[in-house]
């Protein structure tokens, strides 16, 4: 579910409330209380399920009694939805990160990326639509650009044009053996509830402040296989996961992330830190995964700094990765050197370029072997 692990302050204020601020406080301060009261709607949902996951420990059972839970998911949906009509679009905080998405997009598909990172080996939107994803997608917001064909699932849509999904229990089918016509009319035809799809069925798959609602970091990396399952080749996976922490605080973090998603076929193609979220794309480079992701301690490296208890939501701190295999070490240590491709300077505001960058693998290291 699009979910924000914190009520986050704008990036960059917008003119009318500059100039407005001082005339009307009253309507700002009523503003900030409404925005305030829903975001705390949504936090205390993060911290119910976060609470019972170190109280049970199932996360299954966690996970389908929330599901059931309609009263609390439909209040979910609806702050949601809220803050994003009336809170973020005006600060951009919203418009932000689904114009990052946007944008990644156009220049990977459209404007050449795709060829300078893939060589000869190019995914074909024949249609000129792109096939997109939007997991947790609450109230659609890619269905308004044209050059998507856009499926928005959620476990409560907050709209009509969502269709009803578990995205974490979905299953997975064969892929189709059809025409790129015949695929966009398959989509074109979906009807709530979304049970099972084909593999290798889109081109994006977004996970817009999605990860940070599971309370374990195995249900993260579920997430991500599934989408790997889901991406044809040489498609992409953009996550945005929340932290108004400085851009290298949870540099470790960030790190640690990358390797667990390389390791199931994909590299990474962009990051970039906003003053509120990280935001990655990672390109789909193999078909396969390897066998024993699990039992070598890969899921646990999806961690955030509220699984290790006794952080306040939203509360930025320095969290101690799981521990890691040597292969893993090699991993973050170059993780270090490395800083977003465009860096966001909260103080100032300004997005920055210029970046440290250390060699990257070939394919992701489990691969190999």
């Amino acid at each position: 579910m699009d979910a924000m692990n914190s009520a986050c302050p704008s990036e960059k204020e917008t003119d009318y409330v500059q100039i407005h601020a001082a005339t009307f406080p009253g309507a700002v301060r009523n503003n900030k209380n409404d925005q305030e009261k829903l975001s705390t709607v949504v936090k205390s949902v993060h911290r119910k399920l976060r609470r019972k996951y170190r109280e049970v420990g199932d996360f299954e059972k966690i996970w389908r009694e929330h599901c059931e839970d309609e009263e609390t998911l439909s209040e979910y949906a609806l702050a949601m939805k809220n803050l994003a009509d009336n809170h973020w679009a005006k600060t951009c905080e919203g418009e932000g990160r689904i114009e990052w998405c946007r944008s990644v997009c156009q220049e990977y598909f459209l404007n050449g990326g795709m060829k300078r990172t893939n060589g000869p080996h190019r995914l074909s939107v024949q249609t000129g639509r792109i096939r997109l994803l939007d997991v947790g997608s609450c109230f659609n917001p890619f269905l308004k650009f044209d050059e998507f064909l856009t499926v928005g699932i959620d476990i409560v849509p907050a709209v009509e044009s969502v269709h009803k999904c578990d995205f974490l229990n979905l299953q997975l089918q064969p892929p189709l053996q059809l025409e790129h016509d015949a695929v966009d009319a398959f989509l074109l035809q979906l009807r709530s509830p979304i049970d099972a799809l084909p593999g290798e069925l889109f081109h994006v798959a977004v996970f817009s402040l999605l990860l940070s609602y599971f309370p374990s970091p195995y249900q993260r990396w579920i997430c991500c296989k599934k989408a790997h399952e889901l991406l044809a080749l040489h498609g992409l996976l953009l996550i945005i996961t929340p932290d108004s922490s400085h851009q290298n605080r949870h540099a470790p973090m960030m790190a640690s992330w990358r390797v667990a998603v390389e390791t199931l076929g994909f590299k990474r193609y962009k990051y970039v830190k906003f003053a509120h979220m990280h935001l990655l794309a990672f390109r789909k480079v193999s078909l396969q995964t390897s066998s024993d992701l699990v039992s070598r301690n890969y899921p646990e490296m999806l961690y955030i700094p509220q699984d290790l208890g006794g952080a306040e939501e939203g509360e930025c701190w320095d969290t101690p990765a799981p521990p890691r295999s040597e292969d893993e070490d090699e991993q973050l240590a170059c993780g270090f050197l490395e800083l977003p491709d465009a860096p966001y300077d909260s103080d100032s505001g300004e997005s920055q370029s210029g970046s440290a960058h250390c060699q990257e693998r070939e394919e992701p290291i489990l691969l190999h072997s």
